[in-house]
């Protein structure tokens, strides 16, 4: 593992005016391995959106789970889901997904 991320939660608030709103609070900073696996470009609301899909290897952890952010580079990876890699519980595998809009 060879990568610097940063794991984020996503923590919803309530806004003054009576919505909500989602931050996302940091948890830690872990060593990974980082793999872009796949691209496509489509559409999404009023412009074109590209999406990479990512696989995330880190160290075997119980908190990590689906609507979680993976910081890597300065790129925001939604984890899509995590799963034991080789159900020994050394490392898990999480499934993510980077989605940048062009305009």
């Amino acid at each position: 593992m060879t990568d610097r991320v940063q794991l984020k939660r996503r923590e919803m608030t309530g806004e003054a005016e009576g919505g909500h709103v989602a931050l996302f609070v940091p948890v830690t900073s872990l060593w990974a391995r980082v793999r872009s696996l796949t691209g496509r470009q489509g559409t999404s609301a009023d412009g074109r959106a590209v999406e990479i899909s990512h696989s995330v290897v880190v160290r075997f952890r119980n908190d990590v789970k689906p609507g979680d952010r993976i910081i890597y580079r300065g790129r925001n990876l939604d984890v899509v889901s995590a799963a034991d890699l080789n159900g020994r519980r050394a490392y898990l595998s999480c499934a993510c997904s980077e989605t940048s809009f062009t305009g």
